[in-house]
């Protein structure tokens, strides 16, 4: 970068570019919502065969198109301002010394030197000491050995002409680097030939997210931060106060902040999510072919050898243990990709029964994977129900998980006499990996107590209703402890809590938890072992848990069997188990139906 071109330059010229790339991020995006939410919703609920197949499918790969554009423009838009604020900088240091220069009576010249006049007070000689010409220097130790050589010149005129060229040729090498590293990002910024958004194209994604991000760390690091540590209303009020330019910027290089921040308004949570999504499913898809590349798949058959008789049996085939061993730790391996493969699938299904849009509040494919999915728009919903999952729960796995909260949704809906309904799966703890090894300690609640708390109270943050939404926890199995541990050491913003196949809340009475009286419901199922398991596993002096009469939850009647047919149905239709679940979450609990109190004299009969 030279003299000329740097003063040349107009950073404002980037910017105008960079409102020109997010107008077309926009539009892009506008374009996705308009097709996922409206175009194949229609097309859902009014066209049926092979052809309406086809073209829902068509139209799930032209919103991927849109959504790719919204991502990529999104980065170039941020790259650009980015790039303006570097470069601005560095132009604005070169015009302050340029106007010192010129202030000094000095004359710069084209490759950045600059001659200055005689003067100073006459020497021995009678002379006035000469004037001279001096380049800038950057190198610590030429610069260094550049001012002690002006400082002992009896020429005032030279300690100023060495300050004001290095100053010049300083801001010259900054813009020169700023130039050096933005060039190639920009370079990166672009899209392969085809019309598909391939995996490849995703991860590719990802890694430019991650080299904007990384390039643009000073401009973003001077754009209003985050609250540290703060409330979800704290982080509502940062949210809104930012400037539209500055929300773009934080979405397109730290979706992953931004979606998991409690407080800010769900639609903004699903827009980051689902770019996080993307991406992760990209680079995901990545290892998978390159486990598999590295895994050749072994043989999977071989003769059946008659175990008494040492006699291979014609026309009898068994597994191999390799090909066991192998499918294992292929299906681990592709764990992941099913989880965000069933996020995707709710994705599509919206529209269908009635279902409403799919809002992705939170996602993480670190570890065994977080994920917290909407049904409807928590934001603007009169009932919302928060359901949180128990032991062996985890990204790849998350598909049930979410099938239970859209029948909830149905369930629910039909009991809402109009109102809107949201209800969420809230996946955004560590689950015990195991019922016998895991679930007995504690800590696993404990850690993931405090995220509860902040998502609920986060919800109660970016709500928009004109009435304060009535607010229902649902917790199973160990997600029941989780949420009796949330109760406990903080304030669990609910209105009403249901436990199934609880195994203990960590209290010892309703009246202990976080809602009103008569507003904590219970549902053990025949043939679940679980709640047994930790009324007897504390050393067998018997533990109270919900089921308990001595807890005092209301004990609602339960038509279904086991530990996970609490959401079963029945010929379409919920079980009782299940609408005993709706009718709390839409505040009718006067019409849930209740066990019968136990016979204090049964054990006469």
């Amino acid at each position: 970068m030279d003299l000329a071109t740097l003063k040349a330059l107009e950073p404002a010229e980037f910017l105008e570019a960079a409102d020109g790339y997010r107008s077309t991020s926009d539009m892009a995006s506008g374009a996705k919502d308009r097709i996922e939410r409206r175009i194949a919703v229609a097309m859902r609920n009014s066209l049926k065969g092979e052809a309406a197949t086809a073209a829902i499918k068509q139209l799930g790969e032209l919103s991927k198109n849109f959504h790719y554009v919204q991502i990529e423009c999104g980065l170039v838009s941020t790259a650009l301002e980015a790039f303006s604020y570097e470069m601005g900088a560095a132009k604005r240091k070169l015009e302050a010394a340029l106007d010192a220069a010129r202030a000094a009576k000095f004359t710069v010249h084209a490759d950045g030197s600059i001659s200055y006049p005689p003067g100073g007070e006459r020497g021995e000689d009678g002379k006035v000491p000469e004037g001279g010409t001096v380049s800038g220097l950057t190198d610590g130790t030429a610069s260094a050995v550049g001012r002690q050589a002006a400082n002992v010149d009896p020429n005032p005129h030279h300690r100023l002409a060495q300050e004001y060229a290095d100053r010049i040729v300083g801001a010259l090498k900054e813009a020169t680097e700023v130039d050096e590293k933005w060039a190639p990002k920009l370079r990166a910024l672009k899209a392969d030939d085809d019309l598909t958004v391939s995996d490849t194209d995703w991860a590719d994604a990802s890694s430019d997210t991650r080299g904007v991000s990384e390039a643009g760390k000073k401009y973003l690091d001077s754009l209003p931060q985050p609250p540290e540590k703060g409330s979800p209303k704290d982080n509502a009020q940062w949210w809104k106060a930012l400037s539209a330019e500055e929300r773009d910027a934080w979405i397109s290089t730290h979706p992953d902040s931004v979606g998991a921040l409690d407080g800010l308004p769900a639609t903004v949570r699903d827009e980051a999510n689902r770019m996080v999504l993307a991406e992760a499913h990209g680079v995901g898809q990545g290892k998978y072919d390159a486990w598999l590349k590295n895994h050749p798949e072994p043989e999977r058959f071989q003769d059946y050898i008659d175990p008494y008789s040492g006699v291979v049996l014609k026309g009898v085939s068994v597994e191999t243990q390799a090909w066991k061993d192998w499918e294992e730790a292929r299906k681990n391996a592709h764990k992941s990709l099913d989880g965000m493969n069933a996020i995707q699938t709710r994705f599509d299904a919206t529209g269908t029964n009635g279902l409403p849009e799919a809002y992705l509040l939170g996602f993480s494919a670190e570890g065994d994977g977080r994920a917290i999915v909407a049904n409807g728009n928590p934001d603007t919903a009169d009932h919302q129900a928060v359901y949180v999952p128990g032991t062996t729960s985890e990204l790849g796995n998350i598909g049930g998980n979410i099938d239970r909260m859209t029948k909830v949704w149905h369930a629910a809906n039909d009991e809402a006499d109009g109102k809107s309904v949201s209800t969420i799966t809230w996946l955004n703890y560590d689950a015990p990996d195991s019922v016998v090894k895991d679930a007995p300690f504690e800590h696993y609640a404990y850690d993931g107590a405090p995220a509860l708390n902040r998502f609920l109270d986060g919800l109660d943050a970016a709500h928009t209703g004109d009435a304060e939404p009535h607010r229902t926890v649902i917790a199973h199995s160990y997600g029941s402890t989780l949420v009796g541990a949330a109760a406990q050491t903080g304030h669990l913003s609910a209105d009403d809590l249901v436990f199934a196949g609880s195994p203990g809340v960590k209290v010892s009475g309703a009246d202990e938890l976080d809602v009103p009286k008569g507003h904590v419901w219970n549902e053990e199922a025949d043939g679940d072992p679980v709640p047994d398991i930790g009324r007897w596993g504390h050393g067998g002096d018997g533990f109270i848990i919900p089921s308990d009469p001595e807890f005092g939850a209301n004990e609602m009647t339960t038509d279904t069997e086991g530990h996970s047919g609490y959401w079963d149905e029945r010929s379409g239709s919920p079980s009782q188990s299940l609408k005993n679940q709706a009718l709390v979450v839409v505040g009718k609990g006067d019409d849930v139906a209740l066990k019968p109190p136990p016979d204090p004299w049964a054990h006469v009969k």
